[in-house]
């Protein structure tokens, strides 16, 4: 994680507090969606370190329409922000319409926030087009005696960008995650070293790698970890790392040895 500059975390733990006590008499009060993108101007100005006037626009326009607030920085839109009534809460509809403003756009990131929750997504641009959550957080619950509440908020700020936290923070996420690891685990070469552990236990134990996948997909591993969009897609990244890695070494034999570091069996 890019470490948060002194300057920048005194401001952030001084103007959190601040804005919490704002949005929770904001929420109280139940104030309208417009009412909410005042809040988020001042949150992005005050927390965030944009200027108000070069910075942030609501002149993003998108087919005919407008997204609430666009972040740009040395003329490039980097952020898209939906913003929704902050007694509302937010839906996959409301998240479809701001995914839909940065895939017309071509801009990959996008912030959804009733001022209370903010979520971060990264836009996919695939056939059909797609999306990650990389972060999300409920303002009134951060502590910012809590680092890595600091962190989260740190992603949208203008020095974040500027380091590239989020992208960072995005490519941490796709490489440790539960999908990744499980995937790991079902490779030959991990499948492999847990048989001959097998076999130190018992030498005269007969078992097969395919007993042994069968075993962590059915008794061992979760079931959304095995199955499912996002676990093939784990399995995808880690065959075209090996095989990334195998051509390194011996680029004159790959298709020849790329089965051997393959995952043991398809889901």
């Amino acid at each position: 994680m890019v470490k948060i500059p002194k300057k920048v975390s005194e401001r952030l733990k001084k103007e959190i507090v601040s804005f919490q006590k704002i949005l929770a008499a904001a929420k109280d009060r139940d104030v309208h969606e417009s009412d909410t993108v005042t809040i988020i101007i001042d949150m992005l100005c005050n927390i965030f370190g944009f200027d108000k006037f070069t910075e942030l626009t609501s002149e993003q326009a998108i087919r005919g329409t407008y997204c609430d607030l666009a972040i740009k920085l040395e003329g490039k839109t980097r952020f898209l922000t939906e913003v929704k009534a902050i007694g509302l809460t937010l839906k996959e509809n409301h998240l479809r319409q701001a995914i839909g403003y940065g895939a017309t756009n071509g801009i990959p990131w996008v912030v959804l926030t009733n001022g209370i929750d903010w979520e971060i997504y990264k836009i996919r641009f695939e056939q059909p087009v797609n999306f990650d959550l990389v972060c999300s957080f409920n303002f009134l619950e951060l502590s910012t005696r809590k680092q890595e509440d600091l962190d989260k908020v740190f992603l949208l700020c203008k020095e974040g960008i500027e380091k590239s936290a989020i992208d960072e923070f995005h490519d941490h996420l796709q490489s440790v995650n539960r999908f990744i690891i499980s995937a790991v685990i079902q490779s030959n070469p991990i499948v492999s070293a847990i048989r001959r552990e097998l076999k130190k236990i018992s030498e005269g134990v007969k078992v097969t790698e395919e007993e042994i996948l069968n075993i962590l997909n059915a008794e061992v591993l979760k079931r959304d970890v095995v199955q499912g969009e996002q676990a093939l897609d784990a399995i995808t990244r880690l065959k075209k790392a090996q095989k990334k890695q195998l051509r390194k070494k011996t680029p004159s034999t790959d298709a020849e040895n790329a089965s051997h570091i393959d995952i043991t069996s398809e889901q």
